[in-house]
């Protein structure tokens, strides 16, 4: 269902089918959501941890990230505020590792903001994106170990 990738600063990444946490979002009532959205933020915060070691550019706090994604909807402004910062966050990673084509947060919004009334479609959008910074940081690392680039990435 899902296999792991070394990937520097975040350790084993999850690179996991879009469509399967989708439906396990689906089936579950949002339950699933929750855990995949704060393992997500923790992998982005480790893996930001690899560039600077005085101040995370990814850094967030997975356990107010939850919360404004749950309890935060009662008071309607918060869930709105995490996700778009989460997806700018999935586009800086990105960037800082290296791929071309990021995400797009305005997408990623918008997505979520369908799925307020219908389906989540915001999460294989982001799972998707994800993956692919994930296999890109693992591809470049092992090219850096076989001498192919630079010196390898801690």
């Amino acid at each position: 269902m899902a296999r792991k990738v070394d990937v520097p600063g975040a350790g084993r990444a999850k690179i996991i089918n879009p469509w399967v946490a989708f439906l396990l979002a689906f089936l579950t009532l949002g339950i699933y959501y929750i855990f995949w959205f704060g393992i997500r933020n923790s992998e982005l915060n480790d893996y930001g941890e690899s560039f600077r070691a005085d101040k995370n550019p990814l850094h967030v706090n997975v356990f107010l990230a939850i919360v404004a994604n749950t309890i935060g909807a009662l008071l309607i402004v918060p869930p709105f505020i995490s996700q778009w910062r989460y997806y700018k966050r999935i586009g800086r990673a990105q960037e800082l590792g290296g791929l071309d084509h990021r995400i797009s947060h305005v997408t990623g919004f918008l997505l979520y903001l369908v799925a307020l009334f219908l389906l989540p479609f915001e999460i294989p959008y982001a799972q998707h994106h994800l993956n692919r910074l994930w296999e890109h940081v693992a591809a470049e690392r092992e090219k850096a170990s076989m001498g192919m680039r630079g010196a390898a990435a801690s």
